[in-house]
């Protein structure tokens, strides 16, 4: 009986030649996983290709709902950002497909999961992290780590010569990675530093500024325990208050950034992301918590959340670092309770409001006029006190 290897499956490029590769190389069963984290694809497109390029069985396997809850929801709740601007949108996905992944590969008796990710890229850690720290007994195959296809360029003439249907072509070569949260697209034209990224070419969902909405737009979001949960005041599930958001913000040019990142591998690349919604509820999840936080655990989050986009970068998903800081960061969210307004136009997120009934801000307070709780005279002392390391500094 022929040992089985279960092979993370999108239907592109380099998974579409992964299976010919495998049964030319090993002797082995083929089964394909596609897992579907809201790519807006066609599923039994896919299924029927997985087959036709000879695959022995496929699982198309639904996951959008638990990579918004589990992965989505907990980023935005830390307010995680790699470098400070990566929302981390193929990161999330990693382990939420990697965790299925292997517990298919359980449920079929493979000894082996095969992933299509490049030699250069950060996917493969993810992944092949991830599946260690469920079941280190599976063995990986990582094909670009081991064939002599150096390039997309060799991938699409092995794709030809095994009459493989691909979309890829030689003068359209980015490589793209899209779910419900994001788009990247890299690769080509625009691993040239010098090159503006087109606009016509690369964006798949958000509007360039000079074509977004002239109209701006208010929107409402309710977060519950730093959940959302409502838009303009109409309850949504969690999948439907991404596509809502995104559709919205794709509109108004919203989320879209051209950054250079330093890839856990140890080389720079440059990536063109789309996240039109993640980059509403980041926003107004921030201003919401600005309200109902104080400033020590605010400051310290702040550290926090560097260090946690780190680990959801690098693969750590299932460390106990990770799911200790997923235990502070659930304590912060006890009170982030409330709906916030926002305006946006041309890119632009404006805050317009903020509705809540835990807010730490007392305008009686915070105004310039008098109040019970706070004195003016009270402040000289305080000066005299918090100044005097730098009196007796001046003073030797």
């Amino acid at each position: 009986m022929k040992e089985k290897v279960i092979l993370a499956y999108s239907g592109g490029l380099d998974t579409s030649i992964i299976i010919p590769w495998l049964k030319e190389n090993y002797d082995i069963d083929v089964i394909a996983v596609c897992a579907n984290v809201g790519q807006e694809e066609n599923m039994d497109e896919i299924y029927e290709k997985a087959l036709k390029s000879g695959a022995s069985k496929a699982y198309i396997e639904d996951l959008s709902e638990e990579f918004v809850t589990q992965a989505i929801f907990k980023a935005i709740k830390a307010e995680a950002k790699y470098e400070n601007k990566y929302l981390l949108g193929t990161s999330l996905a990693r382990p939420i497909i990697a965790k299925r992944l292997v517990e298919i590969a359980h449920k079929e008796n493979a000894k082996y999961i095969c992933h299509g990710c490049t030699g250069k890229g950060n996917d493969q850690v993810r992944f092949e992290a991830s599946i260690s720290a469920i079941d280190p007994s599976i063995e990986v195959i990582a094909p670009w780590r081991l064939w002599d296809i150096k390039s997309r360029e060799d991938a699409i003439d092995y794709a030809n010569e095994n009459n493989i249907e691909v979309s890829a072509t030689k003068e359209k070569i980015y490589s793209v990675d899209a779910n419900l949260f994001h788009i990247s697209t890299e690769g080509g034209d625009i691993e040239n530093l010098k090159n503006e990224h087109k606009e016509d070419l690369v964006y798949k969902k958000c509007k360039p500024i000079e074509k977004a909405s002239d109209i701006a737009e208010y929107v409402e979001i309710y977060f519950e325990k730093g959940e959302p949960k409502k838009v303009n005041n109409e309850q949504l599930s969690p999948v439907e208050i991404i596509k809502t958001l995104n559709d919205i913000g794709a509109k108004h040019g919203v989320g879209v950034i051209d950054i250079l990142e330093n890839r856990l591998v140890g080389m720079k690349s440059r990536g063109i992301y789309e996240t039109p919604g993640g980059t509403i509820l980041y926003e107004a999840h921030n201003i919401l918590e600005s309200a109902t936080l104080d400033k020590d655990t605010i400051h310290y989050k702040q550290v926090i959340a560097h260090k946690y986009s780190e680990l959801i970068y690098n693969g750590m998903w299932f460390s106990k670092l990770k799911e200790s800081i997923d235990a502070f960061i659930e304590e912060t969210q006890e009170n982030i309770t409330g709906t916030v307004k926002i305006k946006l136009y041309k890119g632009n997120i404006k805050p317009a409001g903020i509705f809540t009934e835990n807010a730490l801000y007392d305008e009686s307070i915070s105004s310039f006029g008098d109040s019970e709780l706070y004195d003016h005279k009270d402040a000289g002392g305080f000066i005299n006190l918090f100044t005097l390391p730098l009196k007796i500094k001046a003073l030797q």
